[in-house]
């Protein structure tokens, strides 16, 4: 078995495409409505056809309260890898993400969390090599 996709939940899908392709660097892969339900998903630049992230409406009561409640416990709805967080770090900031902590090294690894500007925490992680 493998992944093929997951969803994160979003309060505005058009503002999260915005950031996830413009800040962070997807790329869409695919976009497509009926009626009012509309299925929007991003894949990594460096693999379009790997694995998929959805960015699925909050506009369920309890997708909502899990987003804010996460949110609230400063815990990250998705982590991203990276081979360098302090490089992808420079490149978001300048993109205009806000950051909630800046690269930092904790055990085994660097991580850097930021505010997808759709109610969510992301979190970088690089792992160290030994």
């Amino acid at each position: 078995m493998k992944i093929k996709v997951t969803s994160v939940y979003v309060d505005d899908q058009d503002k999260a495409l915005r950031f996830y392709t413009e800040v962070l660097g997807f790329v869409k892969k695919s976009d497509f409505s009926q009626g009012p339900y509309r299925w929007l998903t991003v894949a990594p630049a460096e693999e379009p056809n790997g694995t998929e992230l959805q960015l699925a409406l909050n506009n369920n009561p309890a997708a909502k309260a899990y987003q804010q409640a996460m949110f609230q416990q400063n815990q990250p709805a998705c982590m991203f890898f990276t081979d360098d967080v302090q490089a992808d770090y420079e490149r978001m900031k300048a993109r205009g993400a806000e950051f909630t902590m800046p690269s930092t090294d904790v055990t085994a690894s660097k991580i850097a969390m930021l505010k997808d500007t759709c109610g969510n925490l992301i979190q970088i992680t690089e792992l160290q090599r030994w």
